[in-house]
């Protein structure tokens, strides 16, 4: 079996390299065949010009496709791999396209697999570990009143007046924050227009403690289902959002009054001139070390008080290795085609497994990506 990943953008090279190393037969597909050779070329000569309709004449069944391309691609290969009886494998969320494949992948017998990047990926697995800790821990009770919070960030190692730099294209960040969210807050749904209007504080318990500036991001409320939360469960508040370094808010202040009242395509060539500048001034240098925090934590109170209270933490930075969120999303995507390989992933859509022994792999080794993951006990102290 072939796996044929596609893209060779800042955040896939060490998962590439990783499963080219590890033996697997991997052809490497990219717009642009210098840029790949540049990034893989020491490894293997199995560099193609991406192209669908020749990759599709290669694709065997039971090869895995990877797409590491905008998530426009992720569709059209996801059916093009139902089609071939062959397998998908992406980092993005499930589009609501990707989801109504879901039959098709059944019928065919071919996994499309999603959603097994940092965040989210990472964020599941620590997700689905937490809940599965306290449905099997002496302090469930079904009538307990729940509070759980997944926040992610991507930041400078060194803090900049502008409170971020950016690994990728800058426009991706600019349509999230004129995008809508919907989390659970005191028992009942909050829709926010804005990320700005809001953000709150937020103490990591890392090895010493750090706060940032959250905000909600995108629905949250689908994910409660995801995470296996019972359908009875009081549900205090149920919030995935960003985390951003302190001071980002006052920073970017200009940034959320100029695109606020953007419309239509005068509004997205604006924002396309925006991602461009920030591009050229807010980039990471070569060799510069980002950031990247994910906390996960799961509270259960009865009467007021705390009987549970778990936080699964990551911290890593760019080091010799490479960039943080470049080891942390690849890694993550090479440990699912790895257990597609393994025939460890149903056939049909899903998103990052809740599998225990999954679960417990693929955290070992992220465990070696990153400079800190730590389950941090509030009760227990």
């Amino acid at each position: 079996m072939t796996i044929h990943w596609c893209g060779t953008g800042l955040s896939a090279i060490p998962g590439l390299r990783r499963l080219i190393m590890a033996g697997h037969e991997v052809t490497v597909w990219n717009r642009t065949l210098d840029k790949a050779i540049d990034a893989v070329g020491d490894l293997t000569d199995r560099i193609q010009a991406f192209d669908i309709d020749q990759l599709g004449a290669e694709l065997q069944q039971g090869d895995i496709i990877v797409s590491m391309l905008p998530t426009d691609w992720n569709v059209p290969l996801a059916e093009l791999c139902i089609q071939r009886k062959a397998h998908f494998v992406s980092s993005s969320y499930i589009a609501p396209e990707m989801a109504t494949l879901d039959a098709q992948a059944k019928l065919a017998g071919v996994a499309l697999v999603n959603e097994v990047g940092l965040d989210p990926g990472i964020d599941h697995l620590m997700a689905h570990w937490l809940v599965a800790d306290y449905r099997a821990s002496a302090a469930y009770d079904k009538e307990n009143a729940l509070s759980f919070i997944s926040y992610c960030g991507g930041v400078p190692k060194h803090p900049n007046v502008f409170r971020y730099k950016f690994s990728w294209s800058p426009l991706g960040v600019l349509k999230a924050l004129r995008s809508p969210s919907r989390c659970i807050r005191a028992f009942s749904e909050l829709s926010v227009r804005r990320p700005w209007d809001a953000i709150s504080s937020y103490t990591a318990p890392l090895p010493i403690p750090e706060s940032f500036e959250v905000y909600p991001n995108r629905d949250s409320v689908p994910f409660i289902e995801q995470y296996h939360f019972d359908g009875n469960w009081n549900i205090r508040e149920f919030v995935r959002g960003t985390l951003r370094l302190n001071g980002w808010a006052e920073a970017w202040q200009g940034v959320f009054d100029e695109i606020e009242p953007l419309e239509g395509p005068s509004g997205d060539a604006r924002l396309a001139e925006m991602s461009d500048k920030f591009w050229a001034e807010h980039a990471y240098s070569e060799g510069e070390p980002d950031r990247v925090i994910l906390c996960v934590a799961l509270l259960a109170e009865k009467d007021g008080v705390a009987s549970y209270h778990k936080t699964y933490a990551l911290d890593a930075w760019g080091d010799l290795r490479g960039s943080a969120m470049a080891r942390l999303v690849s890694v993550t995507v090479s440990l699912a085609v790895e257990a597609v390989l393994n025939h460890e992933i149903p056939a049909g859509v899903s998103a990052a497994p809740y599998d225990p022994k999954l679960i417990s792999r693929w955290m070992a080794e992220i465990d070696t990506q990153a400079q800190h993951v730590q389950v941090v006990d509030h009760v227990a102290g």
